[in-house]
């Protein structure tokens, strides 16, 4: 093993809690936003103007005073609903039950996240022995109140004394990287700040880590991070005195971080300049800790393909990597370090019709999980490739986990569907067989709901699958309230996901449909580079598709049809 949604109700016509209200649509006064005519750039010999750039200005006054007044427009129009109270008392009924992680498992230690309900947070309990007694090990609400503070491990040393934790106040990208005593369950001394992005992979006596220049005071939040670089830090030192072990002088809108190898053989480097392909490179620890003019041995460069290190088998001497070189749909090959050049790679997955999503190691055996039509699907193979078992899933959904180190006899995996909201089953290496460690008791029940996948024609004829998720009783009459969702972009998969807030529209009769466009990772590279660039308006096809079949299969209408997306699947 290496070391390394919410869905927002558009306010579309409901029956809410039986009440048979609707909200009335009254015109909204939004405030006037200021235009600066002087703002904006020239870009080319053409001016393009930026009349809002003053409002990219976070911390101004005069910010904070259009963010107040548009905030009061939201407010007064929501509390004029008349079921908004009663929608608000169901939400928080079915969003108040036990939520428990898989267990993460350091020596004989077993670290467990909880959240009893409606704590901000989850809190990390540990227990010695999987049916040890609980005592926690981090609460995050208690050491702040306002429950904008999480504690995330990132890292542990291979004698597992040793655990480093990523802290992130009020939902910020900047994390403080804080180290644990596991002999104690205490913090040390070590602090470090200006983290983004960073894990923590152990060696020896220290960790690799990556971090920022310290921005200027009053732009912590509000300016570009640049020239990110990675350090080593030696336990008990200040972080002044961190050795720089890889930087790049030239381009600052690189991304870095460096994993290493379960038994400290090996470190890997990977560089990338943000969402599709990477870099990554390897090193030999045996020969020590790399410094900024080590010259680290390629594997893949250039960022056009992304192809990664799982694991390193002691016993051949060989690296396992996941790559779509010559294969979009992914495979797993054997690479010596001595020969990593591609075209002595050795095929131990080779590349199948169904997505190659994800390979971990672990108890000696190889992990694989596909992704057929957007739903998971695990094989266990041992470590040449040979031997393959389908594993056998609860249901049709969403799993991930099964991995662990070369020594371990079990592991844990999560299943998660439109309709549970995270199981969390033990797997035993020997055996095959899988058994419920936590199920949570939910205030709804599952059963009266259906999910079913459908291929609807794009624009150009492509098939698309989406899911379509209902009460068991609602029936096709043309005019249900359904909501809509997609993302399309780099290389994102979606699969069936589980939200509190989508199934009070879903109780009350409405339809939710997910559409699985391209531009995501669905089926592989080819799939993806189908949304991407001058192909981006096969995604938009996609969309408008997925609406006009949910109306032409009598689902619903255009003004019962509300549309809902984030980032890049903004709408």
């Amino acid at each position: 093993m290496l070391k390394h949604s919410f869905f927002a109700l558009p306010l579309i016509a409901l029956t809410a809690c039986g009440t048979g209200e609707t909200p009335v649509a009254d015109k909204m006064d939004y405030p006037e936003t200021r235009k600066d005519s002087t703002a904006g750039d020239t870009l080319h010999g053409t001016w393009v103007a930026d009349p809002y750039r003053w409002l990219e200005n976070d911390t101004s006054a005069e910010t904070a005073a259009w963010v107040k007044a548009q905030n009061a427009v939201t407010t007064a129009y929501l509390e004029k609903i008349p079921f908004r109270s009663a929608l608000a008392k169901r939400y928080e009924e079915l969003y108040n039950f036990p939520k428990v992680s898989g267990p993460m498992r350091v020596g004989d230690l077993y670290f467990i996240w909880k959240n009893s309900g409606l704590q901000n947070q989850a809190v990390i309990y540990v227990r010695k022995g999987l049916d040890g007694e609980d005592q926690i090990f981090i609460d995050p609400n208690q050491l702040d109140p306002a429950g904008t503070t999480t504690y995330s491990p990132i890292g542990v040393s291979k004698d597992d004394r040793y655990m480093a934790v990523g802290v992130s106040k009020a939902g910020s990208d900047w994390q403080d990287i804080t180290v644990y005593d596991l002999t104690t369950l205490k913090p040390t001394t070590d602090l470090l700040k200006w983290c983004k992005f960073s894990g923590a992979s152990f060696f020896k006596d220290g960790f690799f880590y990556s971090r920022y220049p310290e921005p200027a005071r009053r732009t912590e939040l509000s300016a570009a991070s640049k020239f990110q670089k990675v350090y080593y830090h030696k336990l008990g030192d200040a972080q002044e005195k961190d050795a720089l072990v890889w930087e790049n002088k030239v381009n600052g809108d690189l991304y870095v971080g460096v994993g290493v190898t379960e038994e400290e053989e090996y470190a890997t480097l990977y560089v990338s300049t943000g969402t599709d392909g990477f870099e990554m490179h390897f090193h030999d620890l045996r020969k020590g800790i790399p410094t900024p003019s080590t010259a680290w041995t390629p594997l893949q460069q250039g960022f056009d393909h992304k192809t990664s290190i799982v694991d390193y088998v002691p016993s051949t001497g060989k690296f396992l990597v996941l790559t779509e070189v010559d294969a979009p749909n992914y495979r797993l090959v054997e690479v010596d370090p001595a020969r990593p050049a591609k075209e002595n790679w050795r095929d131990i997955i080779p590349q199948k019709k169904e997505l190659l999503q994800g390979v971990s190691t672990g108890g000696g055996n190889l992990f694989a999980e596909y992704l057929k039509d957007a739903t998971s699907r695990f094989f266990r193979y041992k470590l040449d490739g040979s031997g393959e078992q389908a594993i056998e899933l609860p249901d049709i959904g969403s799993a991930g986990g099964f991995g662990g180190k070369r020594g371990d006899t079990f592991g844990f995996y999560s299943f998660t569907s439109f309709t549970d909201p995270g199981s969390i089953y033990k797997y035993e290496y020997a055996t095959g067989k899988s058994e419920v460690f936590f199920r949570p008791e939910l205030k709804f029940d599952p059963a009266q709901f259906v999910t079913e996948q459908v291929f609807y024609p794009s624009k150009d004829g492509t098939k698309v699958p989406m899911f379509i998720v209902r009460r068991k009783d609602v029936q096709k009459t043309g005019t249900n309230p359904a909501l809509l969702y997609a993302y399309g972009g780099f290389n994102i998969s979606l699969s069936p996901s589980f939200s509190t807030s989508r199934m009070l529209l879903l109780e009350q009769g409405g339809v939710f449909a997910m559409a699985n466009l391209r531009g995501g990772g669905e089926y592989g590279e080819d799939w993806h580079r189908a949304g991407m660039k001058e192909k981006k308006q096969n995604v938009f096809d996609d969309f408008i598709a997925a609406a006009e079949y949910l109306i032409a299969e009598k689902w619903t209408d255009s003004a019962h049809l509300g549309v809902n997306g984030g980032s890049n699947g903004a709408c």
